[in-house]
Parts: C-alpha cells; structure tokens; sequence
C-alpha cells in the first residue's frame, strides 16, 4: 500500500487501510467433497466475504473462503459447489449469484476468476468475462448494470452486460453500495470515511466521517454501514448522516448484506448474524469456528 493511503490517526483507520489489502491467494481447502453436509461446529467456512437470500428457495447463502454454502434454520450448512474463494459475491435472482475470487487450491484455472455467474444456487459457475485479469472484491447489481469494485488496480467498473466493461474510477476502497433510487450516486468505504460519486463512479468525493467498513443499500431510507467494532449504522438521507442502529456481535466485521425493510444479514469474525428489526437485536445463523480466518 502507497504512502498516500497509510494513517496514523486512529486505529480503526489503521485497520481499515489493512483489510484493503486483505486480498487471500488461492483457497488452502484441504479435502471434503463438493456435496459435503457440515455442522456449524465443522470445518470448510473460513473468512466471509459475501452474504445473500436467495429468492429461489428462501435460503441463506454464505460466501466464503473455502466455497458457498447453504445455511439451514438449525446452523447447519451444506458446500453447495466447489471450494474456491469467493472474494466478490451478490445473489441477484432466483437461484441466480455473481462472484469474483480465486479457484480451489490444485483446481487450475486463472489466478483471478474475473466476473463469474452461477444460475443453479451456486452449484456450478460459468466466467462471464475478465477472468484472468479482475479479482472483484464488491460487486453490486442495481438499475440493470453490475457494479464491480476490482482489487487489482483499485478499479470501479460498471458493465451492462457482464461482459463489456467500461472503467471508472480509480480509488483504495473496501466496499461499494449503489443506491437503489439514482444510479448515479455510488458511495465506496475508503479509511478517510465514506466517499461519494453522484456521476455513476467515474469521480468521487473526499471520504468523510466515521471509518465504515462494509455498506449495504436494499431501500431508499435504508442505508446500512458497519464500523469496525461491529457497530452497525443506518442513513435515511443517503449518506450524509448516520445514527447508530445496533451492534452486531462477535468481533470485526467481514460482509454485510440489507435485504429489505428492517432485515440485515451481517458476518463477523465468530458468525452470520441476521437482524429483522433494523439492527436492534441479532440472531447468529452461522457459527464460525476458528474466528474465521
């Protein structure tokens, strides 16, 4: 990371400017078959990087280290397809998900996965495009466009089609949400604060406030950010103030996902956490063994 990007200031900003650099190579996964039933307590989660309902069947999808897996209502979870690492990860459909990453350790394949679909719950993946060249650390699908923070050259990218890119702006971000009303008001966690785009991303604003690790934006009024000692945020003017909305348990966090009105998804360090009343109270869906690393 260059000079212009450390701080000093603060430790959470100090941590921030670490995870955007957290990149992983290639999964370590070590054995397990793709069908493989786990509990809660078992290995194959590691770190989390992705978190979603899908429509097709009501389930809870987990991106993680080690592949997708399916959450039952009991913590259970299922591998649902292979153990790669999914970086990028955004259900966007019935049975329908976009992910980014890194194939599973002695699988072959390009290091960077680029922009990949699954149509079938995330049983098997099919490269749309970049593969070989993009590692999507974000990736949001709003307005008919998909929105793809890319970690290798701290790109933002915006295509219509998946396949055909058109390149933005260049900024050290961690994560980006797009608003649900203006496809031109984008805003992307930087470790100088929130930072805003009102062009569609091709320029964005100095970051300001509180450090927020991960956004997520499923309504106009219902803006959700997480700082970096679990504390979950909501904004109802798009950003430009926030008030704290709760505290997710477990430690720092690693992905947050709003679903709809009140119902967010959020993973820290020791499980998913889902809140259906704005972040007042959680339920841990998914333990992580090991504080998911």
């Amino acid at each position: 990371m260059s000079a212009r990007f450390r701080s000093t200031a603060t430790v959470a900003v100090i941590l921030l400017a670490a995870a955007l650099t957290g990149c992983s190579g290639a999964s370590d996964h070590r054995g397990g078959s793709s069908a493989e039933h786990s509990h809660a307590s078992g290995p194959g989660v590691g770190h989390v990087h992705g978190l979603g309902i899908n429509p097709g069947d009501g389930r809870l999808y987990v991106a993680t280290h080690h592949g997708v897996v399916a959450v039952d209502d009991d913590g259970s979870y299922r591998r649902v397809g292979d153990a790669a690492d999914y970086m990028g990860f955004t259900v966007t459909g019935a049975d329908t998900f976009l992910g980014s990453g890194h194939p599973a350790e002695g699988s072959g394949g390009h290091a960077n996965r680029g922009l990949i679909r699954s149509t079938d719950a995330g049983r098997t993946w099919k490269n749309l495009s970049l593969a070989g060249e993009a590692d999507f650390h974000s990736l949001e699908q709003a307005h008919g466009t998909i929105y793809g923070y890319d970690s290798t050259g701290g790109l933002l990218r915006v295509s219509k089609d998946g396949k055909n890119w058109d390149d933005r702006a260049e900024l050290a971000a961690l994560d980006i949400a797009v608003s649900p009303e203006d496809p031109g008001t984008v805003l992307a966690t930087t470790e100088r604060g929130v930072a805003r785009s009102t062009d569609g991303g091709r320029t964005f604003g100095r970051g300001n406030g509180t450090p927020l690790a991960y956004l997520s934006w499923a309504e106009r009024d219902e803006l959700y950010g997480i700082g970096l000692d679990g504390t979950l945020h909501r904004s109802t003017d798009d950003g430009e103030s926030w008030k704290k909305a709760g505290t997710v348990p477990g430690g720092r966090p690693q992905a947050l996902t709003a679903v709809g009105s009140g119902h967010v998804l959020a993973a820290t360090q020791d499980g998913v956490y889902e809140s259906e009343d704005g972040g007042e109270t959680f339920t841990r869906r998914l333990a992580i063994p090991g504080g998911g690393h």
